[in-house]
């Protein structure tokens, strides 16, 4: 077995699972961080009226990216599912369906 690559199937010591979880913790952060900078640069350069119009939007903005997430990532399981099955033509159309 290789140390160095980690697998869900694998038993998880502290410190394994802390490297397996890094990543994303580290992407979050870097998000969050970019938020506040850009309110930082539009509150400072632009003025309390855009600041505050891009808080107002940006849930929104989340929301709508939230549910692309979940659509694309439990749809391209359920796709891919069906192709390890041998069903492609039932995988086409569940793509299909998704992508509209």
């Amino acid at each position: 077995m290789d140390k160095k690559r980690i697998q869900l199937s694998d038993s998880f010591s502290c410190g394994r699972l802390i490297r397996f979880v890094m990543p994303p913790v580290l992407m979050m952060i870097c998000t969050s961080l970019y938020g506040v900078v850009d309110g930082v640069f539009v509150s400072n350069f632009a003025g309390k009226t855009p600041f505050a119009d891009v808080n107002l939007i940006m849930p929104v903005c989340m929301g709508i990216g939230t549910v692309g997430m979940m659509f694309g990532t439990g749809g391209s399981a359920v796709v891919s599912y069906t192709l390890g099955e041998g069903k492609k033509d039932k995988a086409n159309s569940y793509f299909s369906f998704l992508f509209l």
